[in-house]
């Protein structure tokens, strides 16, 4: 059962606020509205619902729940290398690696812990079996946290007002919720990845000018 500060440790970790640059980065969202794929609150939806169901939304969380549950280092190692694997895109490998190193030297010098460069994923889920947290609030409030970010870009990018994306939010949290659960009841043998004009996008993202954000 979760306790009051469990909840307020997860709430800074997956706050905006917590230095982990989560703002710089649109996941391949900056292209779709640029070729106009993404042009409405509905397509943003329909992308982040791929996303969480098909794409790097389920492997991550995946990978969150695997790293929270493995045992010894060298375990930890495969989960972190198969997680930098499944980024296929470079633009992708970078922002979970960049957040991945940001979340592990914030989180290790104020709670302690693992001061090893981990993906994204993978470091909140070591640090959350570190501090003894619940794995499967973390992984909704990750997933929940990953797709409000994404919601927050969208809104610098296309013209969605600040009641119509906290509407999309509110609409994505039981998916939010049921990934998790499912990710919960699963293993790595899960793992699969068909999200591809997401993965395009990435690509494509690596040489588009002019651009807002850094993937």
């Amino acid at each position: 059962m979760a306790t009051d500060l469990d909840l307020l440790t997860l709430m800074q970790w997956v706050s905006p606020a917590y230095p982990v640059g989560s703002f710089a980065y649109s996941h391949g969202l900056e292209r779709l509205v640029q070729t106009g794929t993404v042009a409405s609150a509905d397509d943003l939806q329909d992308w982040l619902c791929d996303v969480l169901d098909f794409g790097s939304g389920w492997s991550d969380t995946l990978f969150l729940v695997a790293a929270w549950r493995a045992g010894t280092g060298d375990e930890v190692l495969d989960i972190d290398a198969r997680a930098r694997a499944f980024a296929g895109p470079a633009e992708r490998r970078m922002e979970t690696g960049q957040q991945g190193a940001a979340f592990v030297r914030v989180t290790s010098q104020v709670w302690g812990g693992d001061e090893a460069d981990m993906a994204y994923p993978v470091a909140v889920g070591r640090a959350a079996r570190a501090a003894g947290l619940p794995v499967d609030l973390t992984a909704k409030m990750y997933l929940h946290a990953f797709v409000s970010n994404l919601v927050s870009a969208a809104q610098r990018l296309m013209p969605l007002g600040q009641t119509a994306a906290q509407a999309l939010v509110h609409r994505m949290a039981p998916l939010c919720a049921a990934r998790a659960e499912a990710a919960l009841a699963a293993d790595l043998s899960a793992l699969s990845g068909t999200a591809f004009l997401a993965e395009i996008a990435a690509m494509q993202h690596e040489t588009q000018e002019p651009r807002i954000f850094r993937t």
